[in-house]
Parts: C-alpha cells; structure tokens; sequence
C-alpha cells in the first residue's frame, strides 16, 4: 500500500543541547514529508491553491521510544487515512536504519485560505478518490481531549513576530513546538528525552499579538497553555524518557 518515505539527516541545527532531536525539528520534517505526499496523490499546494484552499493541521500526536541523535539518519514514512466529512487524519512512523524509534499521527482540516471557514471533504474531492489509500494505522489514538490547566505556573511571554509566519500568514505550527519547549530551562531537560507529545492547536496567532505560556506538572506529564489576553491559542501534554 501507499507510503511517502523520505530520510532525513540530523543536522546541528536539528537538535538541542543534548543532541537530540528538537521537536521542532521533527514536526518540520512530518510537516515536509506530509506535504510531499500531497504533491503525490493530486492535492498538494500547487494543486489546491487555485481553489483558494488549503490545510491547516489542528493535532498532533507522537510517541518516541528513543531519542533521535546527532548525525543519525530518521526515515520518515507518512500515508493518509481515508477522511471523514472534516477531519483528514495522517499517520507516520519513524526509523532510524531498520529501528522503529517512533509513530505519530495527526489531524488536518480544509479550509477557505480567504475566509479560514473550515470546508467540507466534498469541497474539493470526489467519491472513490481514496478507494486505494493505506488502511493500515501506526496507532490507534482517541485521546485527543488536552485536560485545562486548573491553576499552573506563567512562565513567559512571546510576540509573535515576522520570522514565525508561514503562507497562510500565522505563526507556523512548527514555531509552536519550541514556545511550548521553551517553558523547560536547559537544565531541567538534561538527561531527559520526549517520550510522547500531543499538541492541539486552537486558534491561530497572528504578528504582534502576545502569547503567555502556562505550565502545571503532573505526576507523569506536564501540561502546557498558549493564551492571548486569557484566550486558549495552543495546549501540549508532554512527558519524557529518562531520569
């Protein structure tokens, strides 16, 4: 059945203190390997853009059995399930050589680039258009229901700024992933790797607006809440691999 698969070498810029790699880093290269599965199957950005519409994603879940270090090599495999009226779920799984070191999968929405209206699979597809995608899942994940922080700690703020755009004119989902890291200090990281992150996004955020960041540790996870003037933008629950 249908899979993209694309490797990509860890660069410096790639990871963090540490050497692993950065979230950030990872959801760029799904990112990169999602939109080169598009561009295959028929509804890539240069095909869609016409249309004046578009993908937003609105959740991420990613499970690591390992940290990804310098200079390895991740394989990133990615294939789209079939959608339901308006959610286009995409899963992935991660090698490093012939070692699963991860899955993931996520949730998409369609939407009107003029409007940001959420549109219908109809609106650009056609019956019997998914009739040979890959049925096969690289995990079955429901729980995509972030609990709200009761309480928590400000950590910082952040402006959103030029530099975390992307075409759609927001901050790209990317730069999210290091807000939401940038909530840990180096140390409290050291000897630690991701061992599963959800990040669902609310709403987006545009050039100028400022964002605060609110944690609350859990016993086993951390929760984290982008909010602007008291309004949810962005949620992540983390928890980590290590001492």
């Amino acid at each position: 059945m249908y899979r993209n698969i694309k490797n990509y070498e860890l660069r410096y810029t790639d990871v963090d203190a540490y050497d692993n790699l950065k979230l950030s880093a990872l959801l760029s290269f799904m990112e990169e390997s999602a939109c080169r599965s598009a561009d295959e199957l028929g509804f890539g950005y240069d095909d869609i853009t016409p249309h004046n519409i578009g993908f937003i994603i609105a959740n991420w879940y990613i499970k690591l059995f390992r940290s990804v270090r310098l200079g390895e090599v991740l394989t990133v495999h990615t294939w789209p399930l079939k959608p339901g009226r308006l959610i286009f779920i995409r899963d992935f799984e991660l090698f490093v050589g012939n070692e699963k070191v991860g899955v993931a999968t996520s949730r998409w929405c369609m939407i009107n680039t003029q409007t940001f209206a959420m549109l219908p699979v109809t609106a650009y597809f056609k019956d019997g258009d998914f009739n040979n995608y890959n049925t096969e899942r690289s995990i079955e994940y429901s729980a995509w229901k972030i609990p709200a922080i009761d309480g928590g700690e400000k950590i910082y703020s952040k402006i959103i700024t030029y530099s975390d755009y992307d075409h759609y004119f927001h901050a790209n989902n990317t730069k999210y992933a290091d807000f939401l890291m940038d909530v840990f200090t180096v140390k409290e990281l050291e000897g630690k790797s991701i061992g599963s992150v959800q990040i669902t996004y609310v709403k987006q955020c545009k050039e100028g607006e400022r964002v605060d960041f609110i944690r609350k540790r859990g016993n086993d996870e951390v929760l984290v809440e982008g909010k602007v003037d008291g309004e949810l933008r962005v949620q992540m629950r983390i928890t980590f691999n290590g001492v």
